[in-house]
């Protein structure tokens, strides 16, 4: 692996590391809205994707991407505007991707439910990963990481 590809491949460790952590979050959060709560699948879904990507947010600014918090604006405007951004793009992805491929996986597959939402969080974790890197946190040349 080259020296440039260095940096990027550890940020994709820690990405999937911290998603790894935010997908348990999600899948508690799923499995607890549609067992007590008369609340849809589909409802639940963005319920419990909003509560990973809080999650996932937090340890990307102070582990995956440290480093641009400093150089961006740790405080302030710096992190409200990371924060719009993450939701902006890997929310919004996140959300829609989730609550259709869980609903298809299940519906159309019969698959069940928890299995159903880890497959539709796998869809789309190289995108998010790519849209967080060069959009979101805005990682520059000789980031610590």
């Amino acid at each position: 692996m080259s020296n440039s590809a260095l940096p990027i491949f550890h940020r994709w460790v820690k990405f999937s590391v911290v998603g790894s952590a935010g997908l348990a979050v999600q899948l508690a959060v799923l499995w607890a809205s549609t067992r007590w709560t008369g609340i849809s699948t589909a409802v639940a879904t963005a319920i419990a994707v909003e509560a990973a990507l809080l999650h996932n947010f937090v340890w990307h600014e102070v582990w995956t991407w440290r480093g641009v918090s400093a150089s961006h604006g740790s405080t302030g405007s710096g992190r409200w505007t990371r924060l719009w951004r993450f939701h902006a793009a890997t929310g919004s992805i996140s959300i829609v991707s989730n609550v259709v491929f869980t609903m298809a996986f299940k519906n159309s597959l019969a698959i069940p439910l928890l299995a159903a939402n880890v497959m539709a969080v796998g869809v789309t974790a190289i995108f998010n990963f790519a849209v967080a890197e060069m959009w979101v946190f805005q990682a520059r040349k000789g980031l610590r990481v």
